[in-house]
């Protein structure tokens, strides 16, 4: 079976400014792939090129079998795109907005009905049927855009931080509905920020300043670490993160919830850590070793590509 996308070189340029640079990838049928990075990093540039939203400007890009630049209509009629913002009608109720978006597909009026109440169950989204989209909470606000972006059943599934902004039950259960889809056959591709999603996904692309870091599964990620994480208690927290960054051995940190998250040489340097941020004024409590989440990782990973650059 083919591959339900192959990206080879894909580049996009706004004048001066690299995007996305010459990104090579295959993403396989039924997979869940995702997409990482922080803001900025190329994520949904990538996205629209795959959605033909916009043109690359070098390399080349297969989705669902039809190339993104000679194809795009096939491309569109074979995936389902969820840009990050809600681009449904506000003063239109959910099953309007289904209905609409059915039409601009042309699918038959024979099946749209049995369709819209399918993919209306599965979100749980019946109840609210004839309630106008601007009075949905932010995570039923999502479902519906899920919904109809599936309404044409799509091949491929392309979600830009879909979840972002929306609230932890509402998350869990968006992606219940993922896994369902994908059980179903579906590809899904989702971009995120959110490092526990990323462990959700089959294989992930760490993406930063348009450039593929790494590509492998979760585990095979983590398993690029360089380096030890110290979880580490200090007040006030950024200013102990702050004074980290500074001190040898240290490759990089970030704040973690009420710790610190540190990635440094080795684990030995525990006792130097303690006493470089009291020399700083921090208060220090507990400091032990952790396994790395995929966040220490791209860290880890970005630390290592600056040391290249040099």
């Amino acid at each position: 079976m083919d591959p339900a996308i192959v990206t080879e070189g894909l580049t996009r340029r706004f004048g001066h400014r690299l995007a996305v640079d010459h990104i090579s990838l295959t993403i396989g049928v039924r997979e869940i792939f995702g997409v990482i990075g922080p803001d900025g990093a190329g994520k949904t540039t990538f996205f629209r090129m795959l959605a033909t939203v916009l043109e690359p400007t070098g390399g080349s890009a297969r989705v669902a079998g039809a190339d993104v630049t000679s194809a795009p209509e096939a491309v569109k009629a074979r995936i389902g795109y969820m840009p990050q913002a809600f681009a449904l009608y506000p003063d239109l109720t959910v099953l309007e907005n289904l209905r609409f978006v059915a039409d601009v597909y042309a699918v038959p009026r024979s099946v749209l009905s049995e369709r819209a109440e399918r993919l209306l169950s599965s979100s749980r989204m019946g109840p609210f049927r004839h309630r106008l989209a601007e009075h949905l909470s932010g995570g039923m606000r999502q479902k519906l855009a899920l919904a109809a972006t599936l309404i044409h059943q799509p091949e491929v599934l392309l979600l830009d931080e879909p979840t972002t902004g929306v609230d932890p039950v509402s998350r869990r259960e968006f992606w219940q509905i993922l896994y369902d889809l994908n059980q179903q056959g579906m590809t899904v591709v989702v971009a995120t920020p959110y490092m526990d999603e990323a462990e959700r996904c089959a294989r992930v692309a760490l993406l930063h300043q348009g450039r593929t870091l790494t590509v492998d599964t979760p585990a095979g990620v983590r398993a690029r670490m360089r380096g030890t994480v110290l979880e580490v208690t200090a007040t006030p927290r950024r200013a102990a993160l702050t004074a980290a960054r500074a001190l040898p051995g240290v490759m990089g940190g970030t704040v973690f919830g009420a710790n610190l998250h540190l990635v440094v040489s080795g684990p030995d340097l525990a006792d130097e850590l303690r006493a470089g941020l009291e020399r700083r004024g921090i208060a220090v409590g507990a400091i032990r070793p952790i396994e790395p989440s995929l966040e220490d990782v791209f860290i880890s990973l970005m630390s290592q590509r600056a040391d290249d650059a040099r």
